[in-house]
């Protein structure tokens, strides 16, 4: 084997490529800053808690992010720690922004769950980890936030396994609670780890490590703690589950770690760990069979779109999975969808606001390409394979409706151009009644949140204020028919026909009741609940 294919391998095997996940609070944000301190990447960590002293979260760039302390769009963050290239893919953790987390999740190789260590186990927490499982990446659980009062730590364990459904492995254990936490028992390394206070969390934490039976421990925690300590190794060795990599790697088994990232505590060891036990870029399912990530062909997808990252240039930014071969700055490639070739010429990397031009990335990158407008999300692109197609991205249902109006019809070109360019993002879903004379939008969301965002966008980022008004509608479902005829299908007095941006029909429902009544009327009509960006 060459040496330059050597060397490609060698990056392909040290990239780690994964999603942070939690619910809103739980500390997702400030254990992906920590980590970022730790990676040499930041110097001093703020956490989100201090927006209104203006440090803001490095991960959070969005103006409206800022001023409600709250993450409404994924963050790409790249970094080099221990000789492995890191992607973290920082997810919005509020609900209503969730279908953004969902697509990010489709370009992770595994994800991180937070969970706080008071609430335990939280409604969009089980969410999440409901679409990682059933992609069935690997799950890694960093219960957060141990410098507080909390739940009794095998409370947690049995929570994650009751409410989840999947079996855990504590990695470590931690040693004091309820705001007396002093460090952990490292299970791998059968150590004690005890940590200082790391000025209070802005910088690396020093530790004290050494044998459990080491008699400093004793003095250092007390006797109580010490002897508690002892009791919790115990009984983890007789009556916990064995650590199983296969089955962490196909997310059977979630590895535990406690620890607290506002204060640093225990996240140099789960970060090391972490990164030792999760896989590189695995094969990617296509239309051709799996990918593997080694093949010279370079190929990836497109998961994501963010226009107006910069708001002196208005530009527009299409995120890129990379899944095979070795990309390089310049180079052209296949749009598979519309079959054209398009050279990448300005490639960029990301740590939060800042941005650098790459020469080069290799599988289980990601990069942020320009986009004239003509990537969506869903699109694969290729080099050598004009036909190769990734698998397509779930358009998940909204469950918010409204009519969307410019207030001065001026300006409705603006409003336009920016409405198309939101939906492009996939932050939201646009549709037309079909045959109406005026042209009337309807928007789609997710989350009811969403049109603040959209709100707050139009006005900052294309000078339009705008009319909403919100529809009574909850239900969604693409029809799949030979022919449909808008005409002659039948549906209730309080449901709508419209139409997506692709043309497809679909329907708008205001109640179960309602389904149900024109899947009788309609025997020939497949209802769907998702449909795939193809």
């Amino acid at each position: 084997m060459s040496e330059e294919n050597l060397s490609f391998i060698d990056e392909v095997r040290r990239r780690r490529t994964f999603a942070i996940i939690s619910h809103p609070d739980a500390g997702k944000t400030t254990l992906t800053e920590k980590f970022l301190l730790y990676g040499g990447a930041i110097h001093l960590a703020g956490s989100v808690k201090s927006r209104r002293t203006q440090k803001h979260a490095v991960s959070d760039w969005m103006e409206i992010e800022k001023q409600r302390g709250i993450s409404v769009t994924s963050s790409v963050l790249q970094f080099d720690y221990n000789n492995f290239c890191i992607n973290i893919l920082d997810t919005p953790g509020h609900q209503d922004f969730s279908e953004d987390t969902y697509r990010t999740l489709m370009a992770a190789d595994s994800a991180v769950m937070v969970i706080d260590c008071a609430k335990g186990v939280e409604p969009q927490t089980k969410k999440l980890f409901q679409v990682c499982k059933m992609r069935g990446v690997p799950i890694f659980t960093f219960v957060n936030k141990l410098d507080r009062s909390g739940k009794n730590p095998f409370e947690l364990m049995d929570e994650i396994e009751t409410v989840l459904g999947i079996r855990s492995y504590p990695m470590n254990w931690p040693i004091g609670t309820d705001g007396n936490f002093k460090g952990v028992y490292n299970r791998q390394k059968k150590q004690i780890e005890l940590f200082d206070d790391g000025n209070h969390g802005q910088s690396i934490v020093k530790t004290t490590s050494g044998d459990v039976s080491d008699e400093k421990f004793k003095s250092l925690l007390g006797d109580h703690l010490h002897q508690q300590l002892l009791e919790d190794i115990e009984l983890l060795d007789i009556a916990g589950d064995d650590f199983d990599i296969e089955q962490v790697l196909t997310g059977e088994l979630t590895p535990v770690f406690f620890g607290s990232a506002l204060t640093n505590f225990g996240v140099e060891p789960f970060l090391g760990s972490f990164l030792d036990i999760t896989p590189p870029p695995k094969p990617r399912n296509s239309n051709l069979g799996p990918i593997n990530p080694e093949d010279d062909n370079f190929s990836g997808f497109i998961f994501k779109i963010q226009a107006n990252m910069n708001p002196a240039h208005r530009d527009r930014i299409a995120f890129l999975r990379i899944c095979s071969g070795k990309f390089e700055k310049g180079m052209t490639v296949n749009h598979v969808q519309e079959n054209k070739k398009v050279r990448l010429a300005q490639p960029q990397q990301f740590l939060a606001q800042e941005r650098v031009i790459v020469d080069s990335a290799y599988p289980g990158d990601i990069i942020g390409i320009h986009d004239p407008g003509i990537f969506k999300i869903g699109d694969s692109l290729c080099q050598n394979q004009s036909k190769l197609q990734y698998e397509g991205i779930p358009v998940f249902a909204p469950e918010h409706f409204a009519k969307v109006y410019a207030k001065n019809s001026l300006k409705r070109k603006q409003f336009l151009k920016g409405i198309t360019q939101l939906a492009e993002e996939g932050s939201l879903q646009v549709y037309k009644r079909p045959n109406i004379g005026v042209e009337e939008l309807i928007v789609g969301v997710v989350g009811s949140l969403q049109f603040e965002v959209l709100e707050y966008r139009l006005k900052n980022e294309y000078g339009v204020d705008i009319l909403i008004e919100k529809q009574p509608y909850r239900y969604i479902r693409w029809v799949e028919m030979d022919k449909f005829d808008p005409n002659t299908f039948s549906i209730t007095m309080d449901t709508m026909i419209v139409e997506d941006e692709d043309k497809h029909p679909v329907l708008l429902f205001q109640n179960e009741w309602s389904i149900g009544q024109v899947k009788d009327r309609n025997k020939e009509a497949i209802l769907k609940e998702i449909s795939l960006r193809k």
